[in-house]
């Protein structure tokens, strides 16, 4: 009888580094059921923790004979907090490592330029396998095709208000999908307030993301944005804001010149960086401008002097979005 052809043979070591943790998970399941192909993989596995784990002992594991498999496998977790000796007694393991174990090494984040790095890339050409996460604009096109692999169909909205929620962790997104798959009935698109019905907000809010969406006389947003920015203190909120609404009259100025198309290099910011500025310089008039900056001196003087800094904020925030200034 003709044996079962196994997939091509596996390399002695793995590097699997980058940011994505969905990503990773997937790379060590793979390995895991190609390494059944050889035998009994759950007797023929050791496991370590990187900040824990000697150099001598993942070397004497992988130097281990395998028992009814023809290989074994040695997962090394958190591989960039291994301690320099250890680091470098696997690198020169690497030199010549065991033809009946695969190591893998499971990393968040490696320089190229390590030493550790460059041994694992001398293995072979698919030796460093490449776990950096999507950008953000390719993150809602992702979540849709996690929904689809659960079953069910997100629309864009629903796709960037998951992210919106639980930021852009990919296991956290992932389980999150699945539990709006599992409770979702009929074929109809999973739509945003299913979302916002489902999910529990988790992700902290990004200081930009505040800073837009007051740029967009979102007061609303800046309201539910701001019990999820812990990270970040009002004064440095306002600081930023104040920052932004001085590239706003610089928009103005120049709309009402007709040099708007020069802003990027006024600003000397990046193109993409300005893209949104003259909607949202539209969205405000150069007297509510004048007198946002006037208020945002004032609390922070308020700050300073002993009011509490979240509701001179929050006060200053709706003084500048939700009314007219002055005349």
């Amino acid at each position: 009888m003709a044996q079962t052809k196994k997939t091509v043979d596996l390399l002695p070591a793995y590097l699997i580094v980058g940011e994505d943790a969905l990503k990773r998970e997937a790379v060590i399941k793979r390995l895991r059921r190609r390494m059944e192909q050889y035998g009994d993989i759950a007797f023929n596995t050791d496991t370590f923790e990187g900040e824990r784990a000697t150099g001598d002992d993942v070397i004497a594991a992988a130097n281990t004979v395998p028992f009814a498999s023809e290989k074994r496998l040695v997962y090394v977790r958190d591989g960039q907090a291994l301690r320099k000796a250890d680091s470098e007694a696997i690198v020169k393991y690497l030199t010549a490592p065991c033809g009946t174990t695969v190591l893998a090494l499971e990393c968040t984040k490696l320089a190229k330029n390590t030493r550790l790095y460059q041994a694992f890339a001398k293995i072979g050409a698919s030796a460093v396998i490449d776990c950096t996460p999507p950008k953000r604009y390719e993150l809602a096109s992702l979540v849709r095709s996690m929904a689809v692999g659960h079953g069910v169909v997100f629309t864009d909205g629903a796709a960037e208000k998951i992210i919106e929620l639980i930021g852009e962790n990919t296991v956290s997104l992932d389980n999150e999908i699945k539990k709006i798959a599992m409770a979702h009935r009929g074929s109809d698109p999973v739509t945003v307030n299913e979302v916002i019905m489902m999910i529990t907000p988790t992700a902290e809010v990004k200081p930009w993301e505040f800073v837009d969406a007051f740029s967009a006389r979102d007061l609303g947003k800046c309201l539910a944005y701001l019990p999820r920015m812990a990270s970040t203190s009002p004064i440095a909120l306002i600081a930023m804001c104040t920052t932004r609404i001085r590239e706003l009259i610089c928009a103005q100025s120049l709309l009402a010149r007709g040099q708007i198309t020069t802003l990027a290099r006024v600003l000397k910011q990046p193109d993409w960086r300005v893209k949104n500025h003259r909607m949202w310089a539209s969205r405000f008039s150069p007297l509510e401008l004048r007198h946002a900056l006037i208020g945002a001196r004032d609390a922070e003087r308020s700050m300073k002097r002993g009011a509490d800094p979240k509701n001179a904020l929050i006060d200053w925030m709706i003084a500048t979005l939700s009314t007219k200034a002055p005349g």
